[in-house]
């Protein structure tokens, strides 16, 4: 069974809107708007750099450097053998 793909980010949007926006209303104390604040802070940056790194993984921009051997090995243990070096764009 797979997870389909909207559910990562629902999942971990919902988890940083909660301590973003609901936890700041259980803020007590003298500087309960300073807390506010640092909880809605910390929800929005920690949530948009969470995104950030999960949309580069999706997309990477720079693959792995791998020596023709490597290559060879790959192709044989995933049952793609290559016959001539010549079928290998590097």
């Amino acid at each position: 069974m797979t997870v389909p793909d909207y559910v990562p980010p629902l999942v971990i949007t919902c988890i940083w809107g909660f301590i973003g926006i609901i936890c700041p209303f259980f803020a007590r104390g003298p500087n309960k708007g300073v807390t506010q604040c640092c909880l809605m802070l910390t929800a929005v940056t920690c949530w948009l750099f969470w995104l950030c790194c999960y949309m580069t993984q999706l997309n990477p921009l720079i693959g792995p450097k791998l020596s023709m051997n490597e290559i060879m090995i790959m192709a044989r243990e995933w049952g793609n053998e290559i016959k001539d070096t010549m079928d290998v764009a590097v």
